[in-house]
């Protein structure tokens, strides 16, 4: 009996030390396998971001962004003047998420895409559509817009209801754009008219004064439009449009490239894209009234005088710099074309024969987007458009010197030389300051023509005071008021330097 009892409390005794081991063991794989798990749930976030986030070092310091001046709501100015948009707030979001300095540059469409062709920026972003023809050219992101095209017309235009209605009629469409391509693949078809615009503002215009019967543009475009008090009507469904994306030079930046890209998912993940969109593409239209009032003469003025003022004065001075440098440049050239060495004569005549023979706006277009690829380096706009009047100008003011010269009886410079005096003597005491007098009044004149020019610079991109009523109209679709603010002012500042200048020349007699 007593070994029985010995024999129950042994098995117990294994049983328990059974139970000892089986617990350790347990504890032993709890605590190895904790240790991982623990570090994997503290690093899942961080391990999620770097998959979908990756970082790319810059390979410059700043990188230049070529884009639309006005493109709303991918890139306008607001009324006070700051670019904002979709475009814009995207860059800026991917710019500060991957760690690159960034600088927009607002040219207008056509305008960024040569400043993107001749290397002036590094990279585009202005609604710019995917196509096979522009990827023999650029290499594009990860799409990060879907568009479409529409047809739009003026409210109350009953007319037009389908493609077949636009026969005979005359559409518009941007230049480069998917719209103008879309019209220009079924023009035989329906029988209707493109006019090309260079920029937005311009199409929209274009249909509210009748230049035009109906429109085409991207349909997230038209729809803020109308939501910011347009006359628009769509009578035609949509067609589905291409996609949006970033676009750099075939084969150059791709660290930009790849930055923009993985800052585009990680904005879709966190859902600040939709965010972003969702500021500036809305079915809200409270959002409007909201908005400060611009639909009088009064309001453009309290809300845009400052940025009109800022244009006014870089008009100013991109005439007074240029005219100065002109009078110095035409003036020895004049010179040149009545001295004596026939070989000055003839460099004058080339001269002036070359910049005289050039359009403006193709001299402009050759010194911004042409001459950094003969030179090696990129020339800023403000300068570029110094270059351009001034050699403008200065071929003119060498003919008004020439003939201010030629003005004066020749009898006089015989006289002169026959009483023992030199050329250069004789041009400096006797002939040119009775030429002076003759030539002042085609000097001011001049110098008005040249005010009138700096509009021309703002294709390549100079905010002078009509590029920035542009920008205005763009926001506010206020054309007439616009307009007529900026042809008053350029009216009073022309009058009153045209005053001044008969107060200089009764001095002069």
């Amino acid at each position: 009996m007593k070994s029985y009892w010995d024999f129950r409390r042994l098995i117990m005794k294994k049983k328990h030390f059974i139970h000892i081991i089986i617990f350790m063991m347990i504890g032993f794989i709890t605590f190895t396998f904790s240790i991982p798990m623990q570090a994997e749930n503290k690093n899942t976030t961080e391990s999620r971001t770097k998959e979908t986030m990756q970082k790319i070092k810059p390979e410059k310091e700043t990188y230049v962004i070529a884009s639309d001046s006005a493109f709303a709501p991918f890139e306008f100015q607001n009324t006070e003047g700051k670019y904002e948009g979709i475009d814009v707030d995207l860059m800026k979001a991917i710019s500060k998420m991957q760690g690159f300095n960034l600088r927009m540059d607002y040219r207008g469409f056509s305008a960024a895409l040569q400043a993107l062709e001749s290397g002036q920026a590094d990279g585009m972003i202005a609604g710019m559509t995917i196509s096979d023809e522009r990827k023999k050219n650029y290499d594009f992101s990860d799409p990060y817009f879907e568009s479409g095209i529409q047809i739009a017309v003026k409210k109350g235009n009953h007319a037009i209801k389908s493609y077949k209605d636009l026969k005979g009629k005359t559409v518009g469409a941007k230049v480069g754009t998917e719209s103008a391509d879309f019209l220009n693949d079924h023009e035989n078809q329906y029988g209707y008219t493109i006019k090309y615009f260079d920029s937005a503002d311009q199409l929209y215009d274009g249909l509210k004064i009748g230049a035009i019967d109906a429109m085409m543009d991207d349909y997230p475009v038209i729809g803020y439009a109308i939501k910011s008090g347009q006359n628009l009507e769509t009578p035609i469904a949509k067609e589905s449009g291409g996609k949006y994306a970033f676009a750099v030079k075939k084969g150059q930046n791709g660290e930009l490239l790849q930055m923009f890209n993985e800052g585009l998912k990680e904005l879709k993940r966190t859902g600040e894209y939709n965010k972003i969109l969702h500021q500036y593409i809305s079915t809200d239209s409270n959002a409007a009234q909201k908005s400060k009032d611009e639909s009088t003469l009064i309001g453009l003025l309290q809300n845009n005088y400052q940025a009109l003022l800022k244009g006014l004065w870089k008009t100013i001075l991109l005439t007074l710099i240029s005219f100065a440098l002109a009078l110095i440049v035409g003036i020895i050239f004049g010179l040149f074309s009545v001295a004596p060495i026939r070989a000055l004569r003839t460099i004058a005549s080339i001269y002036v024969d070359i910049i005289r023979g050039i359009p403006m706006m193709v001299l402009a277009f050759f010194i911004f987007f042409g001459l950094p690829g003969l030179i090696g380096f990129t020339i800023p706009d403000f300068v570029a458009g110094i270059i351009t009047l001034t050699l403008n100008a200065s071929a003119y003011i060498a003919e008004i010197v020439r003939g201010g010269i030629k003005a004066v009886p020749i009898g006089q410079m015989e006289a002169s030389r026959s009483l023992g005096l030199s050329y250069n003597r004789t041009m400096q005491k006797i002939i040119l300051p009775q030429a002076i007098k003759i030539m002042l009044p085609s000097f001011v004149n001049q110098f008005v023509i040249s005010l009138k020019d700096t509009t021309i610079i703002s294709a390549i991109g100079v905010v002078e005071l009509l590029q920035t009523g542009k920008i205005i109209v763009a926001r506010t679709t206020q054309s007439t008021y616009v307009y007529l603010i900026i042809a008053i002012m350029y009216l009073i500042l022309i009058t009153a330097l045209t005053k001044l200048a008969k107060v200089l020349e009764k001095k002069v007699k």
